[in-house]
């Protein structure tokens, strides 16, 4: 299984932390997000790995060389100008005709390697992990139909949506409809592959999930990885059920 890593963007949105540091090194606990990242891959049974690089390649690329201290084969794909959240596909050589996609900053216990299956079982072109949410809305919604007449009321409901979690698996072909060079991103991609007829399915998950977008968030994160960190690196096991030391 080969997973491509989104890990060039400015994390904007965690400044201060993201001035002088890539995003992909903020820590979570001991160790940044991105190591996090890697580590779940390896016991997902990924064993190599391309990560898309563009602000501050050279700090990412520094810290983990060709992947050794994480157990993964790590290859590089530069941009020299932001290229979106597929964009940066079409400059890599050699993919297989199956392969993860993933942002740099994902903090979740979705099971990649059960992700990867469900896609290769339906043939799909993009496969998109999801998580529900809900949102409370702090007022009273009132329901009516086309004749303006009242048919409910729900006083501060809690709303479900479905988002994605920034986790993907493609086929290779879904790229030919990726210029080369070009800013291109995922919701754009989705749009035309529903155009065209292609399949696109969505995985949903029950898995944690965390954002770490932003300054609160991320402080929020940080708190919950220490907490449930065997839920997101579990010990290895052996052949008899017991921890590897």
């Amino acid at each position: 299984m080969h997973t491509v890593i989104m890990a060039g963007g400015r994390g904007r949105r965690l400044a201060p932390y993201t001035i002088n540091f890539p995003k992909p090194l903020v820590p979570v606990g001991e160790m940044p997000i991105l190591e996090i990242v890697l580590r779940q891959l390896k016991i997902a049974g990924c064993e190599t790995a391309t990560l898309a690089v563009g602000h501050l390649a050279e700090l990412i690329m520094a810290y983990f060389g060709k992947g050794e201290q994480v157990g993964v084969d790590l290859q590089y794909s530069g941009e020299k100008q932001p290229l979106g959240t597929v964009g940066p596909l079409a400059l890599m050589e050699d993919l297989p005709e199956n392969f993860l996609v993933m942002n740099g900053d994902v903090l979740t216990t979705l099971d990649y390697r059960e992700l990867y299956q469900y896609h290769l079982q339906n043939e799909c072109d993009l496969t998109i992990a999801c998580h529900r949410c809900s949102t409370k809305i702090d007022l009273g919604i009132v329901e009516f139909d086309e004749r303006l007449e009242v048919t409910g009321y729900r006083e501060k409901p809690r709303l479900p949506y479905d988002v994605s979690m920034g986790v993907y698996a493609f086929n290779r072909k879904a790229l030919d409809i990726v210029p080369a060079g070009e800013y291109y991103d995922l919701p754009t991609l989705v749009l035309k592959f529903i155009e065209l007829g292609r399949k696109v399915k969505v995985y949903m998950s029950d898995a944690m999930w965390l954002d770490i977008g932003r300054v609160e968030d991320y402080a929020s994160a940080s708190a919950v990885f220490e907490e449930h960190r065997d839920l997101f690196l579990p010990e290895p096991q052996l052949a008899n059920g017991t921890p590897k030391n």
